[in-house]
């Protein structure tokens, strides 16, 4: 069996390599400009995204990342974060649940105390096109396992579980005679139970309402790494998850915000009327609604090239594999939450001044504009940006490199 590092590096530059990464960006494309069209009522449905998700599955962009020796496309992490970007012009919260299933699926390779345990996975993924979830939310604790015999049952609730209903596998952590315990399971198993209790005012398709397991049982095969006391500190490679959860925020809040500016630029062609005192015929030409689209363009283009560069540096800590330090990984986060800061304050000024842009009318509600703005601000709330600012204070003026955890 080929060592399992290959499954954590892209694929070497070819033709065929160049052809295929075409390929899935022109599908994401396509796929973006599906949702966008039919975005408004898939908003105001707000149900379990399973065609969307079937979508991504038909298109190939659930294997982008793996290695094209168990068929996947192997694509950078630069590239899959681009995806993600484009999806989410279309539809937030697709683009949400596209780079969730980047990290929960891919995690396993740098994880996994046994590389062949990992190759496994990545195979069955590819092959069966899995969509892989997670219940691991540090702040909502309460899953526990016990033995049951043979095997163990888990049972308990998380309130979020993003892709709830949508889920073929999930990477789940829970307590185990006081320890913790980390593992693979499926999700139709008995025992599972997702609840359509998601309400809040945004990423309404993000499936992100609470589980349950109810004797859930999980086996020796599940479990990924070995039980852990509570404080102990995780290998570094293992700790990557944060800092790229970290950008698929970025680049689905920037996604948003340009579909949201797109959407604003159709409209004022199509329908905003010039101000009775501009002097002008056209919306198009007025010099504030241009000075507008030029500063909010700007501001986004800043924002992208921002994410590019820290997707570039949080993917060369990665790929130093067991030898990274926890100071290249903490240097390599900064750049990550850097990033952060940045695109949860464009992201929001775009999202909420393209109304300024386009005038009272756009503000009907069959249009639905405002559910960009919905969307970025109910997931920039995951965990407050001025913390992340601080952190990045921190390593500027003080050197400290943030704390590990599932949110730095």
């Amino acid at each position: 069996m080929s060592n399992v590092h290959f499954l954590r590096e892209p694929a070497p530059v070819n033709a065929e390599h160049d052809e295929r990464r075409r390929e899935l960006f022109a599908r994401a494309e396509a796929l973006s400009t599906d949702l966008a069209r039919r975005g408004a009522e898939l908003d105001r449905v707000g149900a379990p995204p399973r065609e969307e998700i079937e979508a991504l599955r038909q298109a190939g962009l659930l294997t982008a990342l793996h290695s094209p020796e168990i068929g996947g496309a192997g694509l950078s992490w630069i590239d899959g974060l681009r995806l993600v970007r484009i999806v989410a012009r279309g539809e937030s919260s697709i683009g949400q649940l596209l780079g969730y299933h980047y990290v929960n699926s891919q995690y396993v390779y740098w994880a996994a105390a046994d590389p062949r345990q990992a190759w496994v996975l990545g195979a069955e993924t590819v092959e069966r096109q899995l969509y892989w979830g997670a219940a691991v939310n540090p702040r909502d604790p309460g899953l526990t396992l016990e033995r049951r015999g043979a095997h163990y049952v888990l049972n308990g609730r998380k309130t979020f579980s993003t892709g709830a209903h949508v889920s073929d596998r999930i990477n789940v952590n829970a307590t185990l005679d006081g320890k913790i315990a980390n593992f693979v399971v499926p999700t139709d198993r008995p025992g599972y139970i997702a609840n359509d209790d998601w309400d809040n005012i945004g990423q309404r398709l993000s499936d992100s309402g609470s589980v349950e397991f109810r004797d859930f049982p999980v086996y020796g095969r599940d479990f990924i790494q070995a039980l852990a006391e509570p404080l102990d500190p995780p290998p570094v490679q293992a700790t990557f998850n944060t800092p790229l959860i970290q950008l698929v925020f970025v680049n689905f809040y920037l996604g948003t915000a340009q579909g949201a500016l797109a959407a604003a630029l159709d409209y004022v062609r199509s329908t905003t009327r010039p101000w009775v005192t501009s002097g002008v015929e056209r919306a198009g030409d007025d010099p504030y609604i241009l000075e507008a689209i030029g500063e909010l363009q700007t501001n986004l283009k800043a924002s992208v090239a921002l994410a590019d560069a820290a997707a570039a540096a949080v993917e060369a800590a990665l790929s130093e594999g067991s030898s990274v330090t926890a100071e290249a990984r903490g240097a390599a986060a900064i750049e990550a939450y850097a990033a952060k800061v940045h695109s949860t304050h464009v992201a929001l000024d775009v999202t909420a001044r393209v109304f300024e842009l386009m005038g009272a009318r756009a503000t009907a509600g069959h249009y639905r504009f405002d559910r960009y703005w919905r969307n970025v601000r109910t997931h920039t709330l995951h965990d407050p940006v001025a913390y992340k600012a601080r952190e990045v204070g921190d390593f500027a003026l003080n050197g400290r490199i943030p704390p590990v955890s599932l949110y730095s």
